[in-house]
């Protein structure tokens, strides 16, 4: 399993949370490449509900991440 900003960008819209199920689902709906559904048919899954992108891909970048002060521009 990869997963790219790219990639994620195809579940930024998605109806969270959401359990794996409805994530392939809603990735075969929105016509997310077959990679999307690859990485989220790949995860092990015991009936969880997903809050949230981070919690599929703990390396996903958040605001945080990012070094520039929103307040200066």
């Amino acid at each position: 399993m990869y997963w790219t900003l790219e990639l994620a960008s195809y579940l930024s819209d998605a109806p969270w949370p959401a359990t794996k199920d409805e994530l392939i689902d809603y990735a075969i709906r929105t016509g997310a490449p077959l990679e999307v559904v690859e990485n989220l048919q790949s995860i092990e899954d015991e009936g969880e509900i997903y809050e949230s992108m981070e919690e599929i891909w703990p390396d996903y970048p958040t605001d945080d991440d990012y070094l520039w002060n929103e307040d200066e521009y």
